[in-house]
């Protein structure tokens, strides 16, 4: 994985999968991540004897931000279908791993969302002008963790 090194690995080499790498009609090939944050909660507290007049701060829950992934609409319908699935009332959490690659293409570091499921799609802005942009989707996940490696 990640190694140290002088420059910073660039941000355009990853990969998404969207069920623990196996085999899915899930397609993952995004063209932007982002929401990537962790974010943790304390609680203020102080005993009535302490002789300094300040609160201790007690780590306890935490969140995590929602993610957006965002890729050209390809024709294929399962985003969809699993925004759908959830919003009808199935319950299907996914793995979502994304890897950031280095230059030659080998995994230097991963987040794994645990228990992600979709919360938002967003269809593409259409506009009959010039012609040469791409029609974008973009999926927002929630999940219940985050762990980097």
């Amino acid at each position: 994985m990640a190694t140290f090194r002088e420059d910073p690995y660039s941000a355009f080499n990853f990969l998404v999968s969207l069920n623990d790498g196996q085999e899915s009609e899930l397609v993952g090939g995004f063209s932007d991540v982002s929401g990537l944050g962790v974010e943790v909660s304390y609680a203020e507290y102080r005993n009535g004897n302490e002789k300094v007049n300040t609160v201790r701060k007690i780590a306890n829950t935490f969140k995590v931000d929602d993610i957006i992934l965002k890729r050209g609409l390809i024709g294929s319908t399962a985003l969809w279908e699993w925004l759908t699935n959830v919003s009808a009332g199935a319950h299907e959490p996914r793995l979502v791993v994304i890897t950031l690659l280095d230059e030659a293409r080998e995994a230097v570091a991963s987040w794994e969302l645990r228990n992600a499921q979709p919360k938002k799609w967003t269809g593409p802005t259409l506009a009959a002008k010039g012609g040469g942009e791409v029609a974008m989707e973009e999926l927002s996940l929630v999940c219940e963790g985050c762990k980097y490696s």
